[in-house]
């Protein structure tokens, strides 16, 4: 049975009037922000998807149709998907971060290096093709090895390995 206030809210909600999200705030916005800090285990993330998922409830407030689902089932979903959206995209930044930060491809000694051979492109240019792509990617376009393994259609372990090889490569060109 749907109650007086849900069937008020639904009708304000079909005509576009913004007491709809005032009132939604007022009566569900603690059981969703509860569903999201569930999901999301951070209450910083929780309150910023909380507020996109208001965003997407007013958006998509036409779309509500009462023979398909309660509101709060709807509203419930809406949250839920949004809590999951914003933990994996904070989660892809968050391992971005930590691969360039533990990553050994940056810390490269330029102790034994003459400094009258270093002509890097040229260098690079003289390696297979398969290797410089992968190197010129990753320290001409500053690539981070994962984007260069979806932008290049590579598999991730596959670009480790050529960039190891690739590495090693110009080794030999630079301390024969």
């Amino acid at each position: 049975m749907v109650s007086k206030l849900e069937q008020h809210i639904v009708s304000l909600l079909k005509e576009g009037d913004k007491r709809a999200i005032s009132l939604i705030y007022e009566n569900y916005s603690g059981s969703l922000l509860g569903v999201i800090q569930k999901i999301t285990k951070d209450h910083a993330l929780a309150q910023d998807a909380l507020q996109e998922s208001f965003i997407k409830i007013w958006k998509n407030a036409k779309k509500y149709d009462s023979n398909k689902a309660k509101l709060f089932t709807w509203l419930y979903r809406i949250a839920r998907n949004t809590a999951i959206d914003k933990l994996r995209s904070h989660n892809i930044k968050f391992n971005k971060k930590i691969q360039i930060a533990d990553s050994n491809v940056y810390k490269l000694s330029t102790s034994g290096l003459n400094q009258d051979t270093i002509d890097l492109k040229k260098h690079v240019a003289s390696l297979e093709s398969k290797y410089q792509i992968v190197l010129k990617a990753l320290f001409f376009e500053g690539m981070t090895q994962q984007e260069a393994s979806e932008e290049l259609s590579i598999p991730l372990g596959t670009i480790k390995s050529r960039l190891k090889i690739g590495l090693r490569e110009l080794k030999k060109i630079y301390n024969p």
